[in-house]
């Protein structure tokens, strides 16, 4: 089994991928392979509606000149997906949403290509908002048919500079307790 993450923050580092692989040491300590991918600060576009995807079929976005089918490509193999983000004006980055955006479209396109994975959100916050980025990556999971798993509080922690949300001791074990579960589900999903 295998998870794939993206880190929708610029910050190669910063909070929101010190959090997904706080999430990855309980889906390791599990046997499952995971792989972080750098989301952010790639310039990747968003969806232009050309609808080409529902032509071609290919499990490809028409739009080539960007990374997007690399990284649809890795959602693919995927058994399950974790999308993190930080939170900009109380949403997710323009890059999670561009992902979000075109391989949703490709997936719907193609058969619903994402029915039945396993989609986590992972959101970093300085203070407030993160509860709406939070949704708008369910929101995404949801409506491609996977399958989410909970935790013992919405999945986000709290801090601004890089490790602050380390010091946040209620989403460090959100994130904990996300990874177990993600595990579990997984697990079952594959038996």
């Amino acid at each position: 089994m295998r998870v794939v993450a993206f880190n929708g923050s610029p910050r190669k580092d910063g909070n929101t991928a010190r959090l997904v692989r706080r999430v990855f040491a309980e889906l390791e300590a599990e046997g499952i392979e995971t792989e972080l991918v750098q989301l952010g600060g790639e310039h990747i576009h968003g969806c232009v509606a050309c609808y080409n995807c529902f032509t071609n079929k290919d499990r490809r976005c028409a739009i080539a000149d960007d990374k997007a089918n690399t990284f649809i490509e890795r959602m693919l193999e995927a058994d399950g997906i974790i999308l993190g983000s930080p939170t900009y004006f109380a949403d997710i980055t323009p890059e999670t949403k561009a992902l979000i955006d075109r391989a949703g479209l490709v997936a719907r396109a193609n058969g619903d290509l994402f029915q039945r994975k396993v989609g986590a959100a992972v959101v970093a916050v300085r203070r407030g908002g993160a509860v709406h980025a939070f949704d708008s990556i369910n929101h995404f999971f949801l409506i491609t048919q996977m399958i989410i798993p909970g935790s013992i509080y919405w999945n986000m922690a709290i801090g601004r500079e890089k490790g602050e949300v380390e010091s946040d001791e209620e989403g460090q074990r959100t994130m904990e307790t996300l990874g177990r579960n993600m595990a579990w589900l997984l697990k079952k999903l594959n038996t």
